[in-house]
């Protein structure tokens, strides 16, 4: 569609969109908060994956209106990002850092496979992560991987903890939150023969369960047998 306007109103669109979007960053810049959070842990463990593995595609599902993708893509990676904006977000989402493709990883129509997939503190929203885990893998290459962070508790599955009574948050969203555990991942690699090559544990809050208690920072590596609520796993295709 750019070809198709004229050299002066192509300028005059640049003028107006730079100037709205400076006015969107400052009024960002002025309302930051000092309020650290997990995040720091689950982009830490993408792109310790990306140094280790070089891959020379990647699929970002669900990035909503986060930067990820544009900062993986300007360390010169070839980047996709994927999120569900038509249903999901009810065509509210834009992301002004990178191109995100309209589709739904339940139901995906891309026309490649990707040597890497990255899915941070997102399967956990969705309502059928067997499916959507099937089909992460399914878009991979042979020997491709998926970077995934979410919530965790070894031994306990909670279907939506927003709706637990002493959720520090989430009561008043329309989706669901899991904390999957150990039986969901066992059953995610048994059911598409895949291969977990890494997994950590971090302790994000005091209390039990994801949202539970105070959040903390920083937040804690942690054994397998202690107090976690995060999870980051990298699962091999054969």
């Amino acid at each position: 569609m750019a070809n198709f306007i004229s050299g002066p109103i192509k300028y005059f669109l640049r003028r107006i969109s730079r100037i709205y979007l400076g006015i969107v960053c400052a009024r960002e810049h002025r309302r930051q908060v000092h309020a650290p959070n997990e995040r720091t842990v689950e982009y830490r463990f993408v792109f310790d994956t990306l140094l280790r593995l070089a891959p020379r595609s990647v699929l970002d599902v669900g990035p909503g209106n986060s930067s990820l993708p544009h900062l993986m893509s300007i360390c010169g990676f070839v980047v996709t990002a994927l999120d569900n904006i038509r249903d999901y977000w009810q065509g509210s989402m834009f992301n002004r850092h990178f191109h995100v493709v309209d589709g739904d990883i339940l139901a995906p129509r891309l026309d490649r496979k990707f040597e890497l997939i990255t899915c941070i503190s997102v399967l956990e929203h969705i309502e059928d992560h067997n499916l959507a885990m099937r089909n992460m893998l399914g878009l991979l290459e042979p020997g491709g991987h998926i970077a995934l962070t979410v919530p965790y508790s070894e031994d306990r599955f909670v279907e939506n903890v927003y709706a637990l009574p002493g959720a520090g948050f989430g009561k008043d969203v329309s989706y669901i939150c899991r904390v999957f555990s150990r039986k969901e991942v066992d059953a995610w690699l048994s059911s598409n023969n895949a291969a977990l090559v890494d997994q950590e544990y971090w302790k994000v809050y005091t209390g039990e369960l994801h949202t539970f208690g105070q959040s903390i920072f920083p937040v804690e590596k942690n054994a397998v047998s202690s107090l976690h609520h995060l999870s980051c796993l990298l699962i091999k295709k054969p």
